[in-house]
């Protein structure tokens, strides 16, 4: 059997206006009419967003408004994993494209809400109020004189004669002024339209860090504290070549190891924990021991006070006693009957 051909490509390629590159990729674009999406260059062309980013971008947007696109939503509509799904709409966060915020309803329920943007550099423009001029040909308006309707004749007064001898003066009708072809149409008592200020309307993208905690400093830096704390620094370098700081460094960091000994911390102890799993490289060994010292700053010992036992209950719970009567149990604090007992050796009493 002969290979069959697909003349309906054939006869749409033919059709393409002007002549048809010799390489690279060929459009045969046939206009949307009913289920389209309109995507800009700047998503579909974006440099730093991964093909997978894009793709979801490109079916977020095409999806109706209030469509649930969470992570698990996606992966049960789309055939790729949650993984995957997370590492785009990371990408489109990052990016501008996709805002991912907590927000509390009516009732208490938390619920997240997504707000998809497929411009998010346009969001970040001043809106400034377009011109005629800077309008296409096609959506510049154009100006036509209007007709001005003539007044209709009003008929003249008569003057009866029980009326005042001031006549009051009948209002005429509004004299029509001319208007010039092309002329606004705007009234003249309204200033015009300015652009308004610029008014940030996306969030930054990452939220501002709170400023780091202090070294640590003890609170009295003896000559023997600051003679023990500078030689740990220094001889950082001997057990790992990667923590060589200078002399300013080892003077900035005297104060945090002091604070580490004043702790009853052993030098050895504060050794291990500046190097032990430390990254390959150490580009800033300073910040990476001024870090470790502010944040794993160990607790002060506690003191005697601190270890007493607990004062014991001052109201003890009361003990169980056998009945020496029925053998049955109750709770008293001595031996003895319960309250049958003790109620039929009354009754028994006033009966003799």
């Amino acid at each position: 059997m002969d290979t069959s051909q697909n003349t309906a490509l054939t006869r749409a390629l033919t059709e393409l206006p002007g002549p048809l590159p010799a390489r690279g990729v060929i459009h045969v674009v046939i206009r949307h009419t009913d289920r389209f999406t309109v995507v800009g260059n700047d998503l579909a062309q974006h440099p730093g967003l991964s093909t997978t980013a894009v793709g979801f971008a490109v079916r977020i947007q095409s999806l109706p408004q209030g469509t649930e696109v969470g992570i698990k939503a996606l992966a049960a509509r789309f055939p790729e994993g949650e993984k995957l799904i997370a590492a785009a709409l990371r990408e489109l966060e990052t990016h501008g494209y996709l805002q991912r915020a907590r927000t509390r309803l009516p009732n208490g329920r938390i619920v997240t809400r997504t707000v998809f943007r497929n411009q998010p550099a346009a969001l970040l423009r001043p809106r400034a109020a377009a011109s005629p001029c800077q309008l296409p040909p096609t959506a510049r308006p154009i100006a036509t004189p209007v007709p001005v309707p003539e007044p209709m004749p009003q008929p003249e007064p008569t003057v009866e004669p029980e009326a005042s001898p001031e006549p009051v003066p009948t209002p005429g009708p509004p004299t029509p002024q001319a208007t010039a072809p092309g002329a606004a149409t705007q009234p003249q008592d309204h200033a015009p339209a300015t652009a308004p200020p610029f008014v940030r309307l996306v969030p930054p993208p990452t939220a501002p860090k709170p400023p780091r905690p202090p070294l640590p400093r003890p609170r009295e830096l003896t000559p023997e504290l600051e003679r023990i704390s500078t030689a740990l620094l220094s001889d950082l370098r001997h057990h790992a070549p990667r923590f060589t700081l200078s002399e300013e460094h080892v003077r900035e960091l005297v104060p945090g190891v002091a604070a580490w000994l004043e702790r009853d911390a052993h030098p050895d102890t504060i050794r291990h924990t500046l190097t032990i799993n430390a990254p390959e490289p150490v580009n800033y060994p300073y910040q990476f021991v001024k870090h470790r010292l502010t944040v794993l700053l160990p607790p002060p010992l506690p003191g005697a006070h601190d270890l007493t036992p607990p004062p014991a209950r001052r109201n003890p719970v009361t003990p169980f006693q056998t009945c020496d009567g029925c053998e049955r149990a109750f709770r008293a604090p001595t031996p003895g009957h319960c309250r049958d007992c003790r109620t039929e050796d009354e009754h028994r009493a006033t009966a003799a």
